[in-house]
């Protein structure tokens, strides 16, 4: 038995994207003990994800911090990982590789980086999809790929009969509306114009509801819609899977929920501006769908509707 370690960081949406692969590494390595390193945020999470045996704290300190980062590589040092799959692929991973395994090529340290297509630049590579350039890096590393293309994240989810009977949610519409401030780019203004035309057409059949992060629980106050906590208090990510797993539609910027969704296997929309491209990031599945336009001003709540109306009829 040996030690194979998983380097993903997030953000969440990432995450999500990253679980058909972390779920093909560990069905190619059955006999080995699957490590993950990983950020704070999603220590938890990863304890419930069956792929992986042990989950490995980074703080993500200065590259300057020198006793921590002593302390980190004498850690994985100590563990004498047969090989590393890097799903980060940032520059950060790429100074550890060049700490803990400076000459290795991708028979120990599996990248985007170490396994590029002959003639091929990491820029260019890295304008393909998020998920086909997972695929390609595993598969170029000796790997059967059967889960990266169609990740799963069912397995984050959680019981949340408790807070669904609280709020008496049966059949409902989620809204992500939200985005980081320093995204607003990626923020669609007429969630309220599309909630007012929901209401008129399906009256209560559908209840409209938010479920905000730390941050957003004051702009959820803007929103004509009911606002998810649990004893006050924002859900978790394994209750959050569980509340869009449940849902009868997802409507959200390009945000983490929205990808949670992808991979959930739910109806849904989300709505792209210019800022990248459904395409790049892997969000279109079978029932969920983005619509990409260059100003999401522009995006009336009607032609939105439309959509909805399509899917839910």
């Amino acid at each position: 038995m040996s030690n194979i370690l998983i380097i993903k960081h997030g953000s969440l949406g990432d995450i999500a994207q990253a679980c058909g692969a972390i779920q093909d590494i560990s069905e190619n390595h059955k006999e080995d003990q699957i490590h993950l390193l990983t950020t704070k945020p999603y220590l938890d999470l990863f304890k419930k994800n069956p792929n992986i045996n042990n989950i490995i704290l980074d703080k993500r300190l200065s590259k300057f911090n020198l006793i921590y980062l002593y302390q980190l590589t004498r850690s994985l040092k100590k563990l004498n990982f047969k090989k590393v799959y890097d799903l980060q692929n940032s520059s950060r991973t790429v100074f550890y590789k060049n700490i803990l395994f400076p000459k290795s090529d991708f028979n120990v340290w599996s990248s985007s980086e170490t396994t590029l297509p002959i003639n091929t630049s990491k820029i260019e590579f890295d304008k393909n999809p998020v998920l086909e350039r997972f695929d390609h890096q595993l598969r170029y590393s000796g790997l059967n790929t059967s889960n990266t293309l169609k990740p799963s994240f069912s397995w984050a989810c959680t019981n949340i009969d408790t807070i669904k009977n609280k709020y008496r949610l049966k059949n409902y519409i989620l809204l992500f509306p939200f985005c980081s401030p320093h995204l607003k780019i990626k923020k669609w203004p007429y969630y309220n114009e599309l909630i007012e035309l929901i209401k008129n057409k399906y009256n209560d059949e559908y209840k409209i509801v938010v479920a905000p992060g730390p941050s957003e629980i004051n702009d959820a106050k803007n929103i004509e819609a009911i606002t998810i906590l649990d004893n006050e208090k924002i859900l978790n990510i394994c209750q959050l899977s569980s509340l869009i797993k449940d849902s009868s539609f997802i409507i959200a910027n390009d945000t983490g929920p929205a990808h949670m969704a992808a991979h959930l296997n739910v109806k849904g929309l989300t709505l792209f501006g210019k800022h990248t491209t459904a395409f790049k990031v892997s969000i279109e599945r079978e029932k969920f769908k983005a619509v990409q336009v260059d100003d999401l001003n522009k995006l009336s709540a009607e032609k939105i509707f439309e959509k909805i109306i399509k899917a839910l009829d």
